[in-house]
């Protein structure tokens, strides 16, 4: 308590003033740098927008968006009111609402219940709920992988005929 009562009164002087200042903004910033990364932005259900959606943050659509929709380093979340008509690039991709147009993930796409996409998937692993909606392709090769599963192709179309070669 006494050195409580020091740091008081030296905060009218110069010694102490520095030291709690410091301290103060030292979580500040920590608390700033730890919103950004965390933050997700809303697009609630009333809202239109028709043309290019970029962003660096994550975000979830309640609402209508026509055109494309690029937030290549985030997550995207379709909520259960948010109809989509776009072309989605996207870190990761999850539909609750109904999305027309092809969907590129670099990491996943997750179609949960409810949920609905009509058109093609890209990306390198795929969820799908047993009461989702899914009209369209996927192609799950990773970037990596693209080139490893060349040769492996060349294989299979020799394997294939043998097999109805054998089977005939």
């Amino acid at each position: 308590m006494w050195k409580r009562d020091e740091a008081v009164r030296p905060a009218s002087g110069q010694p102490a003033a520095p030291q709690p200042p410091p301290a103060a903004p030292a979580p500040a910033p920590a608390a700033s740098h730890a919103k950004p990364m965390e933050s997700n932005v809303n697009i609630g259900k009333s809202v239109v927008i028709k043309g290019e959606l970029n962003g660096s943050e994550d975000l979830t659509i309640e609402g209508q968006v026509e055109g494309t929709i690029q937030l290549r380093d985030h997550v995207l979340t379709i909520g259960a009111n948010g109809k989509i008509k776009a072309q989605v690039f996207a870190k990761a991709v999850i539909v609750l609402g109904e999305v027309t147009g092809n969907v590129t993930a670099s990491e996943k796409v997750d179609i949960r219940d409810n949920g609905s996409v009509e058109g093609d998937i890209v990306a390198p692993r795929v969820a799908i709920a047993e009461s989702a909606h899914f009209k369209g392709s996927v192609d799950m090769q990773r970037k990596g992988a693209a080139a490893a599963a060349k040769p492996a192709a060349a294989p299979a179309p020799a394997a294939q005929p043998a097999a109805q070669k054998v089977g005939a």
